[in-house]
């Protein structure tokens, strides 16, 4: 009885204990790469944290009223990008050692994850071995906690092939030839540990394979499936090695546990109960995101994938099975995804599209015929990429589908029910058509759409319905959910499939006098290939706006689930109106919702862009010289014509000013000359001090002009 009353009293010591360590300030934990998919989560999933939440003694959260309130920690790291993250209280870039060292002696809790960068692994030795050589100066105790990986056993043996590896034998652990590093530092982080336990304990958390959360190693078989634009899904290798995994906020889990524990073991495995093999992960995604089919490649092949690292492939290709039975003992763990991806992969494949924002996006297109339902639909499905609903098509490819698969049917299969009930829908359809000439009924009709837009491709990217349903009644049947008996035994309908029940319905409408203005104008190929002929249309025509004027109408329907349609008037053809209404559109709807360009593609898109703008340049460069020897050429040739112009001309002055100059010439021969003559010869006999003055005074004497 005393010792009852005993530990009664330590149970109460422990909660008033606590109590106290709430009003204690949060732990400030360093968290390295925060720009990196685990480092990332985890800082997500610790800032989340309050002091306290681990505890799960209801006694105790009475006790302790106001853990809730308080965070239990501040996270700070280093990054190397520019994103936004409120959660964070500090980020560091390009600090050198010295600064680095600073940042992490302010720290608690020194968390390095080196599960994805291999030139981590250097940086945590540093860090670790920097932080040893500091413990004189800590201000109080510190962690250090290296987030390692399950490659580090890759190439250990078991003693059974069916008994799995535990936490109390790593010791016996033998590293993959490409994580040697990795094992080094794992031995370096337990040592150091052992050194003064009190001032800087150290742990070793080896991951499993990482899943989750938009993933990252895994995302390959993800984004495949989810496009949709393979028929099988690769899985590199025979696919039969078990691949030990870990949801990453279970990862993070595990991680507070030992800050907040600080349990005496210093190796722990982070591993999930699940003992999937690679084929039944990429099987179960393939199921639920894609065409539901696998195919086997060589391991070879993994490597022309540009998405993995080296590193991330040797990853995928492990094989160990493993069990984290330390993380049972020691702590009370909310696990997330306690047994594996394959248990949970619904869970997985929301939090993938919710946090890669890939949501579909589902509209309904309404109107009368020839109002320009299918022409506005393609538009819309090529700017965001959705998939074009039409029944004449959804009937054709349903029929080509039942029938390969019954002309595909293993004639030796006994009990094949699918074969059996895809062969009772081809019949039914068939008959339908003979029957309807050439149409279905609407329960079969709303069967095949209904089939479609349920189908992978619809649910993954979205759908545009085009043009249907066209009455009440058929809205009704091709999005309901399930039935459920009433109190009165009769069967209702009440609830609605959230996965095909349009987001957005788009009504488009004209005058009949537009429409039929349009319909006689369009070429003899669109009234054939749309069967607009008058009568046709007509009839068409009246149905339409009969069944739209009745109180049950496809637009009530969407009203009485709150789903308020767009209208559009139509009144003209011309590309301006048309681009207003697009762009109405586009502004109701919003962004796309599916993935944009790799960096690889962004990387060829830009490649592309350079080239052609070289290309331009070097043919506006080759067509400005050839311009410009044109011109030049030209230039030469007027040159040589205007020079040849000028020579003439030169030369007809030369001979007009010859012309002119004969009786002068002769009139100074005759006259002028010889007195000049004499004058001069004069002047050389005389030798007068002025010859110009003697001169001068001899022709005024002897002009001949004078006698």
């Amino acid at each position: 009885m005393a010792t009852g009353q005993q530990q009664e009293e330590d149970r109460l010591y422990m909660a008033e204990s606590r109590m106290e360590e709430v009003k204690v300030s949060p732990k400030r934990v360093f968290i390295n790469r925060l720009d990196c998919y685990a480092s990332k989560w985890i800082a997500k999933f610790l800032c989340e944290c309050v002091v306290g939440g681990t505890e799960t003694d209801e006694e105790e959260e009475r006790l302790t009223p106001t853990r809730s309130g308080a965070p239990s920690f501040h996270l700070v790291g280093t990054v190397s990008d520019n994103e936004d993250r409120p959660h964070v209280l500090e980020e560091y870039r390009q600090l050198n050692r010295d600064e680095l060292l600073s940042k992490l002696m302010d720290c608690d809790v020194v968390i390095y994850n080196i599960t994805q960068h291999a030139e981590q692994v250097e940086e945590a030795f540093w860090a670790v071995t920097a932080l040893h050589k500091e413990m004189d100066h800590f201000s109080g105790p510190k962690m250090f906690i290296l987030v390692s990986t399950v490659m580090t056993w890759a190439c250990s043996k078991p003693d059974q092939p069916d008994t799995p590896f535990t936490d109390e034998l790593f010791r016996i652990r033998k590293a993959h030839p490409n994580f040697r590093q990795h094992i080094d530092l794992e031995k370096r982080v337990v040592k150091i540990g052992k050194t003064n336990r009190k001032l800087l304990s150290t742990y070793v958390v080896a991951s499993g394979l990482q899943y989750g959360m938009g993933e990252q190693l895994f995302h390959f078989f993800f984004k495949t499936s989810w496009l949709g634009q393979e028929h099988e899904i690769p899985v590199f290798g025979d696919g039969n090695s078990i691949v030990p995994t870990i949801h990453i906020s279970d990862l993070a889990s595990v991680i507070q546990n030992v800050i907040e524990h600080r349990p005496e073991p210093y190796y722990l495995l982070a591993v999930d109960d699940s003992s999937n093999t690679m084929e039944d992960i990429v099987e179960a995604v393939a199921s639920f995101l894609g065409p539901g089919k696998i195919q086997k490649r060589p391991c070879e092949e993994a490597f022309l994938i540009q998405d993995w690292s080296v590193m991330e492939i040797d990853s995928l290709l492990v094989n160990l099975r493993m069990e984290g039975a330390l993380l049972k003992e020691l702590f009370s763990i909310n696990w997330l995804c306690e047994f594996g991806l394959v248990d949970n992969i619904q869970l997985v494949v929301e939090e993938y599209q919710q946090t890669r924002g890939l949501l579909p996006i589902r509209l309904c297109v309404l109107g009368p015929p020839a109002v320009g339902k299918s022409t506005m639909s393609k538009q819309i499905c090529e700017y965001y990429h959705l998939h074009h609903i039409t029944l004449k098509e959804t009937i054709s490819e349903t029929i080509s589908q039942l029938e390969e698969t019954v002309k595909n049917a293993n004639p030796d299969a006994e009990n094949d029910d699918s074969t059996a009930e895809a062969k009772e829908l081809l019949n039914s359809l068939n008959n339908s058509m003979e029957q309807n000439g050439g149409l279905l009924d609407d329960q079969l009709l709303v069967r095949v759409v209904k089939d479609k837009l349920m189908s992978n491709p619809c649910r993954n990217q979205g759908f545009i319905l085009d043009g249907f349903p066209k009455t009440y009644e058929q809205a009704k049947e091709l999005f309901c959910a399930e039935e459920h008996e009433s109190e009165d035994g009769t069967s209702q309908i009440s609830l609605y499939s959230k996965t095909n029940m349009p987001e957005f319905v788009l009504c488009l409408d004209a005058s009949d006098a537009f429409l039929k203005d349009r319909v006689m104008s369009l070429p003899e190929r669109l009234v054939q290939e749309h069967n607009y002929k008058q009568d046709h249309v007509l009839r068409r025509l009246a149905r339409y706006r009969k069944n739209n004027t009745e109180d049950e109408t496809v637009v009530n329907y969407f009203d009485e689930l709150d789903i308020t349609p767009l209208y559009l008037e139509i009144t003209s053809s011309d590309e301006p109106d048309c681009l207003r209404l697009m762009q109405k559109i586009l502004d109701t709807v919003g962004r796309p919702r599916n993935y944009g360009p790799r960096s690889q593609e962004v990387e060829e898109e830009e490649r592309r862009k350079a080239e052609e703008k070289m290309s331009k340049e070097a043919q506006e460069e080759a067509e400005e010289e050839r311009r410009e020897a044109e011109e030049a050429e030209h230039r030469a040739a007027r040159w040589e014509e205007w020079t040849k112009g000028l020579e003439e001309v030169r030369q007809q002055e030369e001979e007009l000013l010859e012309a002119q100059s004969v009786p002068l010439r002769n009139y100074l021969m005759e006259h002028v000359m010889p007195t000049l003559s004499q004058g001069l010869m004069e002047c050389c006999t005389a030798r007068p001090q002025d010859p110009v003055d003697f001169l001068a005074e001899f022709l005024m004497k002897n002009n001949p002009l004078n006698y």
